[in-house]
Parts: C-alpha cells; structure tokens; sequence
C-alpha cells in the first residue's frame, strides 16, 4: 500500500491528502482545487483561499497506515490541536472519551455531519475524569469506514453554525462513491512489558487484543446520478489492565486500564434526484456500543463489603449500553437562482448502566449481586434551511443566509431502587435525619455500611425536560480584488429557557504573493448550557469520617439551588481572535496559525458546599442535605496558542518522500472565579485548585507531531512520531498533593505493500518502544485521580500494539 502524506496551504492551515499514486503530488490542481463545505457557504471556495484555517483529513488513507479505529483517537494523533484521552474508573466516561480542540471544553467544540449539527452525547462528565460538568459529541458514534474526510475548522463559528462552535467545528463528511464494494479487516493486540523496574503489572503478556470489520458497499441509483453508500462495522475490544506493583506501591485500584467493549454499525448516505434542479438526500445511522469497566475495588474490611459474601473484597463491573440513531433527510433545489437546502436532521442518544458483581451493603447477604442503575438520554430534532447566490459584485460576491429551529429533550432513567436506596436493620428505606442506632454496620470496622450499588450508585430521581430554539443567520463573502477577499456573519439564536444571543464575524484574506498570503479574524461567540447541565440531578451517600454524609447534586432549576443563591445558568461567551500567515512553494509549504480565545462564564460543578459553611449552612441543615454541589458560570478563561506546520515533498530515488511537521503550543489560564453573592469570597471550595488543574491540563502545553512517508512501487513505509508535553495535576490534599507527568514522545511505524490493484496489506505498531506516563515529580497523598498507578494523560496507559490491516476491493 502506497500513502503520500501532503499539505495544501490555505489561509495559514494545511490539508492533509493521502493518496497511492506516485504521481498524485501537491502540484496537482484536483487536490489542491478541492471545495471545503466547512467555514464557509461559497460552493465556489476552495482549500486554498477560504478566509479560515481548515484541515481536511483523508479518514480511508490515514486509518489504513495507523493502528487506530476509532475517530477520537485518529485525530488526537495526527491534529495537534485536538486531544482525547482514554479514562479508566471514570463511570460513563470509561466508555466516551472527552475530547477537546485548543485545550477548551468537550461540549464547545461543534460536530457536524454533512454540514448538519450532529447530536450530543447524554452523558455529563462528573466524577474521576477531565471535563467534568460538561457535555460533548461522541464521535465514536460514527464508524470510520462510513467517512470520506474530516474537515476541522479550527477557528471560533457561533455566528456561523450557532452554540458550541467556540473552539471550532469538525465536520463529518460521509462516504459518497457510487459503486463497488470495500472491505478492511484489523487485528491488534497489546504485547505487555512492564517499564522501568516492573512499576507496572498485567494480568497477561498480551491483552488489549482487537478486531475490527467494516465492509462499505456503493451503488448507483436510477440514471441520473443518483447513488446509495452504505456502511456495516463490528468492533471488539478486550480490555487492558495495568496495575501498580504491590511490591513497590499501594493502590486502591486492583483493575486498573482500559475497558471491554463492543461496537456495530451501520450507517447510510443516499441522494436521488427526483427531476431536474430537484434532489432528495437522506442520512442514516445506527449505532450499539456496549463496555465492561471495572469500578474502584472495595477491599475485604471496606464498610461496603460482606465478607461473607466477598471474603477477598471485589471489583464492582460497571455496564454501560450506549444505542445512538442518526436520521437525516433534506431537499435541494433553486428558486430564482438561489440554491436552497431544506432539510430535517433527527439524532438520539440513550445511556444505560447495569452493575455486577457488586451489593447493597445495607441488605446484608440478601442483597442482589447486580443492579439495573437508571440512565439517561438525550433528543435532538433540527428542521432548517439554507440558500446561497453568487453575484457579479467587483472579483466576485456570495450571500447565504438561512435559518433553524431545534427541539432538544433530556431525560434521566431512574434505577431500581436498590441501586440506590439505603436500609435499615429492618429492610426499611433510610431518610437523611434516620438515628444512628437503626443503621447497619460492619461488624469489623464498627462504621455504617453504605447504600446503594457499589461502584456506580443507581440515579433516584426521574427527569423529564425539554426546550427549543430559534436561530437565524447571514453569511457573506466579498471578492473585492483577486488578491484580498473579506467575509461578515451573524447568527442571532432565541433560547427558550434561557433567552436570546447574537454574534459576528469578520475574516480576511490576502495574497501578497501567488506563494505567500496573511489571513486573519475576529468573532464573537456562544455556547447554550446544555440540557444536562441545567436538569441533571442526583442524590447518593457517602461516607466521611465514618458518618453518613447525604450529597446531593442540585440542578440548576431546584428549589434549593435558587435558595442558596446559585443563578439561573446563561449562555457562555467568547471573543476569538487568529492571526497567520501560509506559504508555498510546492514541494515546501509553512504555515502558522496564532490564535487568542477569552470565555466568559464557562459552566462548571462546584466543590462541595457543608453545613459547616457559615452562609447557606443552615440552608442545607433544613432540607436535610449534608453537602451540596452546583452547576454554574463559574469561571472565565483566556486561552493563547499557535499552531505550525511544514511539509515538505521530495522524490528520492525510485520512490517518494514526504515529510510533515505539525505543532500547537496552547496556554490557558483562568482568569476570574465568579461566586454566587451568598458565596462571595469561598473561591476555594467553588473551584478547588484541584479542580482548576485538571481544567487547565485538557491538553498539554505543547504537542509536536513529526510523520515521515516514503512509498517505492508497491512498497511503503510510514512513521510517526508524537512528542506531548509534561502535564500537572493536583490530589485530593490541596496544591502540595500533586503529580507531574513528564513530558513523552510515541513512535508508531507501518509498512504496506499493494499485492493488486484490489489487495493490501500493512503491518505495524503503535507505541512501539513502549512509553507508559511517568510521574516525574510527585507528592502524592495515596491517591491518584483515578485509584491506578498513573493517572490517564494525553499518550494513553495501554503500552505497546502490534497491529496487521487488510484492505481489500472490488
């Protein structure tokens, strides 16, 4: 297999292309002339001069070179701007991993398939992971064999595609070809060996092992271009685990690493043409995924064990069942000729959890050993339309504007209640203000056992909300000379829950020379608080000091949130600013990107608030609430950062050379913490150190990635090369209790060979000198975030892969 990695410049961005053709180099017009639908409405602009920096990611040649199979991780290894981390005991985000461009949150990147909004994920990020108190799109929803390319605007885009476009937006192109059948087959497995002197341990030589199937038919349909692409996938991955050395450390982890699952597929992209000038398209996807995580392990003499049910402790398994539908339709047509695209884009989200090998202490040896815990799940339905018209204006003028109306609904699935509930010696339900004397305790600590599934709590409370939304928008782009070009938008967005938005932007373009140009711009920007963040609730005990402590998370429209204070949640806010400069010589290409991002009022879940606490402490002591917490605007940040890439194109014997060089050096830094007026002057507790570490550590402060690709007849080769820099984190004992990651560099290496015009092979490796995150420095008070032996940082904690992919055709 032959795969030639090159940069098209645009507007200081590159355009990574893939091809098997020795001949099909950046000279040639049919790449470099390819239309970007993403950052702009111009059906005429092309790669090379859209006024913003968009990277186009040829999805089918990338995965055939790497060991990846899933899109989080595709992009987190080959965009340096983009990252996503593998979780480990994390709850629902052992099975969806945050993901985030330019080190901001999860949810204010926006997703896009077919330049259509794509749904969110129902889960809220809570406990033991980055992002927590946020939303997010699980890209893992879409199988890679279902896309064409990626366009990633790496730009802010609220006032041209509405909320979460603050980072930017990534848009899903699907597969469109009309004919034949495509099939890839993927075995990978983790070959372990412990760094170091045998820090970590594995229950096995090898795990991790992976299997991977996807088969992408085409046909045409009728005889007038229409067409029909459809997709089916199966993956199935064996987890890995990667303990601490008991010799060397304690952990409260016995299982430790990445979860079991299981994935199907199937998606489909249709368009027919129903007569002239009139198109009907439709967009479907199913998605099923299913993980088994291991929880924290709760030892022999825990208060929530029975020994006589686990004399050695246990391993709570937490089962997640993820069902995704995707269901998108649309007409295209003119009137007086403005293109017009009429369209109704469905998506749903479902989230459920059942949890083995588990009790509810409180029931004693009568307790079930699993529990059907509740869920959640999320609705999205956007009917809308689009219409765009050249006009004869000096060099050229476009005009799009368009509008959209959007339901959203969220639900949260009460559990069985003992997942949830509390006991007394007499099987009764235990309220908060229960005496003592009627709890149940163990017998070896003498502490009261604590209720509920161990491992993951079930979720006590039905929640059943919904909202809608108005948008409308206008988006220019003015030719003005051959050289400069501008373009204006506004978006204005009307919330019914939260109320009205507008924003705007201007960017430009200008070419100095055919090989150098400036381009740059400014926007506002917004991002709705979620569903999620706004409904979500849960109550559950803990245990502290051997008492039992009630902790409730309030939503945002409780009684008792409005009691103590907490205001209504609001929209976040943004003010985006990029800058750069592209050049090209052909064989050479330069860009640089710097960029500057300042949020206001980004949404986030507060510490811990007690009875103790001197301002809303008897608040809590009369709704019989030991500790509470909160979602709201709590902080504002200011992000500033560069990306930079080269590449460089060269034929070097018989064969090929290309070379490319990406980076993104990325600082944030919060710059307010804005307490409710009753909690003026608690910063500390409304957003811990701790808390603001692991804000700040969503991606490393520099990511270098260095991809070297030489194809000699039916021979290639590929390596790559990823450098992520050090990352800190703080521990459960305030600013002194931290970890300091070191900073590592991944090699991952190929090697392809074409058998036929229809039959490929590539073997390889990913991490192939083995590289675990290291702690450089650390003073730790016993525990890492996650209860493992290193927490989960940008390079992942499963060590090295070995890999073979077969591609086949016809």
């Amino acid at each position: 297999m032959k795969i030639i990695y090159t940069s098209v410049l645009f507007l200081g961005s590159v355009s990574m292309f893939y091809s098997q053709n020795t001949n099909d180099t950046i000279s040639k017009e049919s790449r470099i002339d390819e239309i970007s639908v993403t950052g702009s409405r111009n059906k005429k602009r092309t790669v090379t001069n859209t006024p913003v920096p968009v990277d186009v990611i040829d999805i089918k040649q990338v995965s055939q070179s790497t060991g990846q199979i899933e899109v989080n991780q595709l992009l987190q290894f080959s965009a340096p701007s983009f990252n996503s981390n593998k979780q480990s005991g994390s709850d629902g985000a052992d099975a969806v991993d945050p993901a985030t461009l330019r080190g901001l949150g999860p949810d204010q990147t926006l997703l896009l398939l077919n330049g259509k909004r794509y749904h969110q994920s129902s889960l809220i990020n809570l406990f033991g992971t980055k992002g927590r108190g946020n939303t997010g799109s699980d890209m893992n929803t879409i199988p890679i064999g279902a896309i064409k390319r990626i366009e990633v605007l790496r730009d802010g885009a609220s006032a041209q595609y509405g909320s979460d476009a603050i980072a930017g937006v990534i848009n899903v192109i699907l597969n469109d070809r009309n004919h034949g059948f495509e099939g890839n087959a993927f075995y990978g497995m983790n070959l372990f060996k412990s760094p170091g002197d045998k820090d970590v341990v594995s229950e096995r030589k090898i795990d991790g092992t992976t299997f991977n199937f996807n088969g992408n038919l085409g046909t045409k349909i009728g005889n007038k271009g229409g067409f029909g692409n459809f997709t089916v996938e199966f993956v199935n991955k064996e987890r890995t685990i990667r303990n601490a050395n008991p010799e060397k450390y304690s952990s409260p982890r016995e299982k430790f690493g990445d979860a079991k699952s299981q994935n199907i597929y199937f998606f489909g992209n249709v368009e027919l043409p129903l007569s002239d000038g009139l198109k009907f398209y439709s967009r479907q996807g199913f998605s099923h995924r299913k993980t088994n995580a291991y929880a924290w392990t709760r030892s022999a003499d825990a208060d929530g064990n029975i020994p006589e049910v686990y004399p050695n402790g246990f391993n709570p398994m937490q089962n997640t069942s993820i069902t995704d539908f995707t269901f998108d339709n649309g007409l295209k047509f003119k009137v007086a000729d403005w293109d017009v695209d009429f369209y109704n884009a469905f998506g749903s989200n479902r989230f459920t959890y059942d949890i083995d090998n588990t009790i509810n202490a409180t029931l004693g040896i009568q307790s079930p050993r699993g529990f059907n815990a509740g869920g959640h799940s999320l609705l999205q339905n956007t009917t809308g339309f689009n219409a765009s018209k050249p006009f004869k204006v000096l060099e050229g003028l476009n005009v799009a504007f368009g509008s959209e109306f959007r339901y959203e609904q969220f639900e949260i699935i009460k559990g069985e209640e003992a997942s949830y509930a509390m006991y007394d010696i007499n099987g009764n339900i235990v309220t908060p203000n229960t005496p003592q004397g009627l709890l149940v305790t163990n017998p070896i600590s003498g502490d009261v056992r604590p209720g509920g599934s161990q491992g993951f709590p079930g979720y006590s409370q039905a929640v059943d909300k919904n909202r809608n939304n108005f948008a409308a928008y206008v988006d220019t782009e003015l030719d003005i000379t051959k050289k400069w070009m501008i373009s204006v938008a506004g978006r204005f967005e009307n919330y019914s829950d939260f109320g009205s938005t507008l924003n705007g932007k201007f960017a430009t373009r200008y070419a100095f020379t055919p090989q150098f140009a400036f381009r740059g711009s400014v926007s506002t920007g917004f991002r709705a608080p979620s569903l999620a963040q706004k409904y979500y609730s849960l109550q559950f005990t803990n245990f502290q000091g051997g008492n039992l402590v009630t902790i409730q998370l309030a939503s945002n429209d409780s009684d008792l949130a409005k009691t103590v204070g907490i205001p209504q949640l609001k929209q976040e806010t943004s003010l985006n600013g990029s800058a750069g400069f592209t050049f090209n010589t052909g064989k050479f290409t330069a860009t640089i990107d710097g960029y500057y991002i300042k949020v206001k009022d980004r949404i986030v879940l507060t510490g811990n608030f007690s009875q103790d606490d001197d301002a809303i402490g008897g608040i809590l002591a009369e709704n019989h609430i030991d500790q509470a917490q909160f979602f709201t605007n709590a902080i504002d940040t200011r992000t500033k950062g560069v990306d930079v890439i080269l590449s460089y194109n060269e034929n070097i014997g018989s064969g090929r050379l290309t070379a490319t060089l990406a980076g993104n050096y990325n600082e944030m830094e919060i710059t307010k913490v804005n307490t409710s007026d009753k909690l003026q002057g608690k910063e500390e507790v409304y957003l811990s150190p701790r808390e603001r570490a692991f804000i700040l550590a969503s991606a490393p402060k520099t990511k270098i990635n260095l991809n070297l690709n030489y194809k000699i007849d039916k021979f290639n080769a590929n390596l790559q090369l990823v450098r992520f820099d050090k990352v800190k984190l703080i521990g459960y004992g305030g600013a002194d209790d931290y970890q300091l990651y070191g900073a590592k560099v991944t090699t991952d290496i190929s090697f392809g060979y074409e058998f036929s015009k229809s039959f490929n092979l590539t073997i390889g490796s990913k991490n192939l000198f083995n590289r675990y995150p290291t702690l450089q420095k650390a003073h730790v008070d016993g525990n890492t975030e996650s209860g493992g032996i290193f927490d989960p940082v940008q390079m992942g904690f499963a060590g090295r892969q070995a890999f073979a992919r077969l591609n086949f055709k016809f």
